[in-house]
């Protein structure tokens, strides 16, 4: 058992590691090649962060754990909007940027919902990873034509994508760093799902709760330590945005990838169960959202409440 539990920790920091390096050597790659920092944030860095539960729901899809796969987007998409965004905001109140209003929560919305009436069938096959994939591209395109129009949101990404300058001199470091970085991510990810597999058996417990507690958190762990330390530096301007496009991203390229290289099989409790209550948890952000213009420390513990209960009902 112990065994298996350092197994999946290992698992996870790989997996950490090698999507932080694949970030850096993809992102000087492409700045080499005169993309703008915007369009590399957008596009490789924001993938690059996702790189981890792509590459535990595409792992999971392969050894035939489609509850995994699937259970890891549901439960860190909830995890992201109850967990962290409640613990952080109970920290410090977090600020309500226009664009998570007007374009994010809705895309993020309308995703889950698209992806729950896709799922009434039962599976995810190549015709909806087709039609998710196809949506992301529209959506990122769209935000990097809106930021470039607007000269102060430009200014915020590029600064919180703190991207340096590649020296010119070292082109093979960078590649070697892309090489280590996807080495990393298929050897972490495969150690991560074996160990979930053999933990779901030994707990006694179905690969659905083990996705969408064990999975889902883990995989969650770097955005709220990140989000933790900037509450506490008093820097959460973005954090909410960040929140949200992260869920955008899970649904959209997660399972849109994955449901292209192997159908993943739905079953119906995460219809009818665990997709409501993402559907609902993301429903629930928007009147927090409009009535002001920060989430206030109360409304952090009613979050982090409902994710407690949520995590109850899995459980027991």
């Amino acid at each position: 058992m112990w065994v298996d539990i350092l197994k999946l920790l290992f698992g996870l920091l790989i997996l950490i590691l090698g999507g932080d390096i694949l970030v850096n050597g993809a992102s000087k790659i492409a700045l080499r090649l005169k993309l703008s920092p915007l369009v590399v944030g957008l596009t490789i860095v924001a993938f690059g962060t996702s790189a981890p539960e792509l590459l535990i729901s595409i792992q999971s899809a392969l050894r035939d754990s489609p509850d995994i796969a699937m259970g890891n987007v549901i439960g860190s998409n909830i995890a992201n909007l109850a967990l962290v965004l409640g613990i952080i905001t109970i920290i410090t109140p977090i600020k309500v940027q226009k664009n998570s209003l007007i374009l994010d929560w809705p895309v993020a919305f309308g995703s889950s919902v698209l992806l729950y009436l896709l799922v009434l069938n039962g599976y995810l096959g190549m015709v909806e990873g087709i039609v998710f994939v196809s949506m992301l591209i529209i959506y990122i395109v769209f935000v990097i034509r809106k930021s470039k129009k607007d000269q102060q949101a430009l200014e915020i990404i590029e600064k919180e994508i703190k991207i340096n300058e590649p020296d010119r001199k070292h082109l093979w470091q960078e590649i070697a760093f892309l090489l280590v970085g996807c080495a990393g991510l298929y050897f972490g990810a495969d150690w991560f799902v074996g160990g979930a597999q053999v933990m779901a058996n030994t707990l006694g417990v179905s690969e659905r709760v083990v996705g969408l507690t064990i999975v889902a958190i883990g995989t969650s762990l770097p955005e709220l330590v990140t989000s933790v330390v900037a509450s506490i530096k008093k820097e959460t301007d973005l954090a909410l945005g960040n929140l949200i496009g992260s869920n955008i991203f899970n649904v959209l390229s997660i399972l849109g990838i994955t449901s292209i290289i192997k159908r993943i099989d739905v079953s119906e409790l995460l219809v009818s169960v665990d997709m409501i209550w993402m559907m609902a948890i993301t429903l629930i952000i928007f009147p927090i959202m409009i009535t002001q213009k920060e989430i206030e420390r109360w409304e952090g513990v009613v979050l982090l409440v409902i994710y407690l209960i949520y995590t109850y009902i899995v459980v027991f």
